[in-house]
C-alpha cells in the first residue's frame, strides 16, 4: 500500500553499470516465523521473512479474518507481519496479505490496522494485485534489458522512468478504489469509519519526514520527481478522494490500548541478519563488517545491499557476494566489470586486498564521476559503486573513495553489542515532548521523528494522550 520511495533510487543505481555481478547479498535473513508457522519458501523468497512474534501474528490474523468474515469474502486469506522496518503493506493474488513492522509502528490502533489490510483485500477482490505485480516487475526488467541491449545506461534510465510513470497512471484509480472498498470492509467489521483517513494522514506525515531526512522541503524538485515516480497516489490525493465520498464516518471500535500493548517492544530496526544503519555508518553483526560515509549521507538498508544518498545527490551502493574469487582483485575487476574500468589500482583497505577503478570517461551513463571499490572479505568480496555529479563531482568522488577506506572487520565484542532499536510505549504524565524526543537514539530531527511516529502535529497533541510511542536502543 505504501510506495517504497527507495525504488527509483535503486533503479538509478542499478543502471549506473556498477557491476555485471550475480550477487549474493550481504544480508541473508533467517527464515522468520509467524504464529509458529513459517511462510512457504516460495512466498518468503518473494516478500522476505515473517517477523518472529506469535503475538503480533495472532493479532494481525485475527483482524484480517474478522474483515473477511464480516464482508463474506470468498476464498482463503492469510495475513502476516513481514520483518521489515519500512512502512508498507501489500497483497498477493493468491490471498496473502502483508503488513510490515514499520507500518505497525506508525499506526495507533486496531482500526488503522484493519484499514491497511482492508485496502489490500480490496486489491485482491478487485483483481488489482496480479496485474500490478506483473507490471511492477516488468518496469525494472524492461529497463535493465534496454540498457543491456543498447549499451546505454541513459536509455535504460529513460525506460525505467517512463515505465514508472505509466505504472503510476495505471495504478492510481486502482489505489483509490481499494481505499473506498476498504472503508466498506472496516465499517462492516465494526471499526471506526475514519480509520482509513487517519491511516493515510500518518503516511502523509511519514512522507514529509522522509523529505526532511533527505534534505528536501515539500514541493522541491527531487521530492516532486519521487512523487511522479510513485506507483501510488499522493496521500493528499487519497484523503481528498475519501472526503469526496460524501459519507460521514461511522463510529466504531478502535481498540487502541490493546493495539499499543501488542506492539510495545517490537523491533523498529533491520533484522540483525540484515545489518544496522547507525547515522551515516553501517554495521553488520553477522558478517562482521562496518563502514562509514560522509555525515551528509542517508543510508537505506535493503535486502540486496545498502544505498547511500548524499545531500548533493551523490550515491553509493554496497553489497557482497559469498562465492570465492580466485586471483588478484585488479584482474578480476578487468575481467568482470563492463565496460572495463580504467585507472585500476591495487590497494589495501581494512587490512584486506582491494582494488579501485573508474568507469571510462565518455561512457554513456548520463551521470558524472563513477568509481568501483572491491574488497576481499572472508572467501568472497564486498564492493562499493560510487556516483558523484555536479560542479564539485571531482572532489566529491575522491571523498567517497576515501570513505570506503573506513571499511573494516568488526570484532566479536563489537558485533555482540549491536542490538536493534525497539518501540516502547510510555506514559506522557510527568514528562514533556522535549524529554521524550531526547530519548530517541537519533542524531537529528528527533522532535519531528517523535511527532511522526505518534501521528500528531505538535507537542500539545502528543501530551493530550495518556501514552506515547518512542524508540529505544
Amino acid at each position: 500500500m505504501v510506495f517504497q520511495r527507495i525504488l527509483p533510487l535503486l533503479v538509478a543505481l542499478l543502471l549506473t553499470g556498477a557491476c555485471t555481478l550475480e550477487t549474493n547479498p550481504p544480508q541473508t535473513a533467517a527464515a522468520g516465523q509467524a504464529g509458529g508457522a513459517a511462510l512457504p519458501r516460495a512466498v518468503e523468497k518473494e516478500v522476505g521473512p515473517a517477523y518472529a512474534s506469535p503475538a503480533l501474528q495472532a493479532m494481525v490474523d485475527r483482524v484480517g479474518q474478522k474483515l473477511v468474515t464480516s464482508s463474506g469474502l470468498p476464498g482463503s486469506y492469510r495475513f502476516y507481519v513481514l520483518d521489515q522496518p519500512l512502512a508498507n503493506a501489500h497483497a498477493m493474488s493468491s490471498g496473502y496479505v502483508f503488513v510490515t513492522r514499520g507500518l505497525l509502528a506508525l499506526m495507533d490502533d486496531e482500526a488503522e490496522l484493519a484499514a491497511a489490510m482492508g485496502h489490500e483485500l480490496g486489491h485482491i477482490v478487485q483483481k488489482h494485485a496480479a496485474r500490478r505485480e506483473q507490471a511492477r516487475k516488468g518496469v525494472l526488467d524492461s529497463a535493465v534489458d534496454a540498457a543491456l541491449k543498447s549499451g546505454s545506461m541513459t536509455v535504460g534510465r529513460t525506460v525505467a522512468r517512463e515505465g514508472m510513470l505509466q505504472l503510476r497512471r495505471y495504478s492510481r484509480d486502482q489505489e483509490l478504489e481499494a481505499d473506498q472498498v476498504g472503508v466498506g470492509y472496516i465499517t462492516r467489521a465494526g471499526y471506526r469509519g475514519d480509520a482509513m483517513a487517519t491511516l493515510i494522514d500518518k503516511l502523509r506525515r511519514q512522507s514529509r519526514l522522509e523529505d526532511e531526512l533527505m534534505g528536501e522541503g515539500a514541493g522541491s524538485g527531487e521530492a516532486g520527481d519521487r512523487s511522479a515516480l510513485s506507483t501510488h497516489p499522493a496521500p493528499d490525493d487519497r484523503l481528498a478522494a475519501l472526503r469526496a465520498m460524501a459519507r460521514p464516518p461511522t463510529p466504531g471500535e478502535s481498540n487502541r490500548a490493546e493495539y499499543l500493548k501488542a506492539i510495545d517492544g517490537m523491533s523498529v530496526d533491520d533484522a540483525p541478519e540484515e545489518g544496522f544503519v547507525r547515522g551515516s555508518s553501517f554495521m553488520h553483526p553477522t558478517m562482521l563488517l562496518a563502514f562509514e560515509l560522509p555525515r551528509d549521507f542517508r543510508l537505506f538498508n535493503d535486502h540486496d545491499g545498502v544505498i547511500g544518498i548524499g545531500q548533493d545527490h551523490s550515491m553509493m551502493y554496497f553489497s557482497c557476494r559469498g562465492e570465492p574469487v580466485a586471483g588478484r582483485l585488479d584482474d578480476w575487476m578487468r575481467n568482470q566489470l563492463k565496460p572495463t574500468p580504467t585507472d585500476i589500482v591495487e590497494t589495501v583497505i581494512g587490512g584486506a586486498e582491494s582494488a579501485i577503478g573508474a568507469r571510462p570517461r565518455g561512457s554513456d551513463t548520463g551521470l558524472g564521476q563513477i568509481r568501483y571499490v572491491v574488497i576481499r572479505h572472508d572467501e568472497g568480496i564486498c564492493y562499493f559503486s560510487l556516483v558523484a555529479d555536479g560542479p564539485d563531482r571531482d572532489r566529491r568522488i575522491e571523498a567517497l573513495v576515501n570513505a570506503t577506506r573506513s571499511f573494516r572487520r568488526l570484532s566479536p565484542a563489537e558485533a555482540a553489542s549491536l542490538r536493534p532499536y525497539r518501540l516502547q510505549v510510555v506514559p506522557t504524565a510527568g514528562t514533556s515532548p522535549a524529554a521524550l524526543a531526547a530519548r530517541l537514539p537519533y542524531g537529528d530531527f528527533r522532535m519531528n521523528r517523535l511527532l511522526t511516529l505518534n501521528g500528531v502535529g505538535d507537542g500539545a497533541a502528543l501530551m493530550g494522550r495518556p501514552e506515547a510511542k518512542i524508540v529505544q536502543p
